[in-house]
């Protein structure tokens, strides 16, 4: 166990946040006396780093720099994650729960449009540009693949599907409708967009994309 790190439920001192997202960036977190649980230590290095990856994405992003911001050491940072990009990504998720987290107002058509929405303004952001490279990485990184799989798409794909599920549970979608393969026709959409940018992301767009679901494309 790292010197700056105590086993989970052991005592430790109390540690405050750190840094922001203004535009001086998150300061070296100071160390205390005595190791600090591990779960404070590591909520510390996901704030600093998703801090760090919606402001300017991954280019400038290494373990030395956060260990530097974060008060822990290279040592620990290794133990957690095998990889700059495992890193990155899951700092990026963290800091990304609360924008994306899937509201469910009754009206599973609005909720859709909502978090089609949020999902593309986070995408616009330098952090989302690093998820795409991110992306692109895991197709030879099998690590990066299975951590993105396990940390992010998984868990996308649960929550919408979840929502969708309730929606056909109440009737609100047809009952013969596979709802992952929903998941797919609507975030796939945007996904294809930002991954091949020969059309951008509007809100004309995702307005269509929602709309054309829900009505069909067959002639009437």
């Amino acid at each position: 166990m790292s010197a700056d790190v105590e086993p989970p439920g052991a005592p430790g001192g109390a540690g405050g946040p750190v840094g922001s997202h203004g535009t001086g960036g998150p300061g070296p977190r100071p160390r205390g006396r005595g190791r600090r649980p591990a779960d404070e230590v590591r909520a510390d290095v996901l704030r600093t780093v998703g801090d760090l990856v919606l402001r300017e994405g991954v280019v400038d992003l290494t373990f030395e720099r956060v260990a530097r911001l974060s008060g822990v050491s290279k040592t620990t940072l290794y133990k957690w994650w095998p990889s700059r990009g495992a890193l990155a990504l899951d700092g990026y998720v963290h800091a990304v729960q609360p924008t994306l987290a899937f509201a469910d107002t009754g009206d599973v058509r609005a909720d859709l449009r909502r978090q089609l929405g949020a999902f593309a303004g986070v995408m616009a952001t330098a952090g989302g540009r690093a998820l795409l490279q991110l992306i692109g990485q895991s197709q030879t990184d099998v690590d990066l693949a299975t951590a993105y799989r396990a940390l992010y798409s998984s868990v996308r794909r649960r929550l919408a599907g979840e929502r969708l599920e309730q929606a056909r549970a109440l009737g609100q979608i047809r009952a013969d409708l596979d709802v992952q393969v929903l998941v797919d026709q609507l975030w796939g959409a945007v996904y294809h967009r930002l991954l091949v940018p020969d059309e951008p992301v509007t809100d004309e767009f995702l307005d269509a994309v929602v709309d054309n679901l829900f009505r069909g494309i067959a002639p009437r």
